[in-house]
């Protein structure tokens, strides 16, 4: 692992990334990459993800570039730890694989980009600046052939169980401290979901979302 010191940069601070991947080949390009942009900085280099919500809070990183496919990794659950334990955290999945049902699970379970390894180094830049800014789009990109229409309308449609909880709550009009209080999360844990749960739906208010998620069944009216 490598790893920098603490960081005594001016106020106009380069993004703060980790990238995470068991190849130590690929890992070390994909750094050196990143590092040529005067507004991005790889904070920390592993070939594991255990231990990462730690190296997280340490480093302080904004943007996680994470292999899907590691030893010992299960990319679903460790996308869940990490979303829930950092809100404000925005997960960058990368992969040799393109399965649209995986790509539905990690896009509902808080990642908010899932890219093929071979995809453009414009195409990875955007997407690192794009989920740092805070941006409402997810990106996938996959090769043309890899992934069907159909898929990216059916993700987007598709409600973490987490996310139809605390949809639930707010049609039953409760505020962001009721829900955070009843879920017993933060108070931005339900900012974010309630964040994916509109774009997702492309729900523009909470009632606007109630009523989407309503008409499309994922939800019953209280």
């Amino acid at each position: 692992m490598q790893t920098t010191g603490h960081d005594t940069r001016p106020a106009t601070e380069p993004i703060r990334i980790i990238a995470v991947d068991d190849h130590s080949l690929l890992r070390s390009a994909l750094c050196e990459l990143i590092n040529t942009e005067p507004d991005l900085h790889v904070v920390a280099d592993v070939d594991t993800s255990k231990g990462l919500g730690d190296l997280i809070e340490r480093t302080r990183a904004q943007v996680i570039l994470l292999d899907v496919e590691m030893p010992d990794h299960d990319a679903p659950a460790v996308v869940s730890e990490l979303t829930e334990r950092f809100p404000d955290l925005h997960v960058l999945m990368l992969t040799m694989y393109h399965e649209p049902q995986l790509v539905q699970e990690l896009i509902a379970r808080g990642a908010r980009g899932y890219l093929h390894k071979s995809v453009p180094r414009e195409s990875l830049l955007l997407a690192i600046r794009n989920a740092a800014a805070q941006a409402l789009n997810i990106t996938i990109a996959v090769p043309r052939s890899g992934i069907s229409e159909s898929v990216f309308s059916e993700t987007k449609q598709t409600l973490s169980p987490r996310e139809r909880e605390v949809l639930v709550h707010a049609a039953a009009a409760l505020s962001n401290r009721q829900i955070s209080s009843k879920l017993r999360i933060t108070e931005g844990t339900v900012k974010r979901h309630l964040r994916n749960i509109f774009e997702k739906l492309g729900a523009v208010s909470r009632i606007d979302a109630v009523n989407k998620a309503v008409d499309a069944q994922l939800i019953r009216r209280p």
